[in-house]
């Protein structure tokens, strides 16, 4: 793997470790996940297939946020309306 891609994997690990501290069923359970995950993919070499697990990835971060947001509004609705 080259060094550039091994960064924007550990990158990507890091931010969705972060995120999944506030994960709905727990931290735990979002991190067990969360190394299965990335142990399943650690044997991939091809830059190509990085890639596009990488975006992938990129996603699910996306998602997450989406679903973070989504709460905080719920809850400040729920309090002001």
């Amino acid at each position: 793997m080259a060094n550039s891609l091994r960064a924007e994997v550990v990158q990507l690990y890091k931010t969705l470790l972060f995120l999944g501290r506030e994960y709905p069923k727990g931290a735990d359970y979002f991190r067990d996940r969360l190394r299965a995950a990335f142990a399943k993919n650690k044997d991939v070499s091809d830059p190509e297939k990085i890639k596009e697990l990488i975006s992938r990835g990129e996603f699910v971060v996306k998602e997450l946020e989406a679903l973070y947001y989504l709460r905080k509004y719920r809850a400040l609705k729920k309090r002001y309306y």
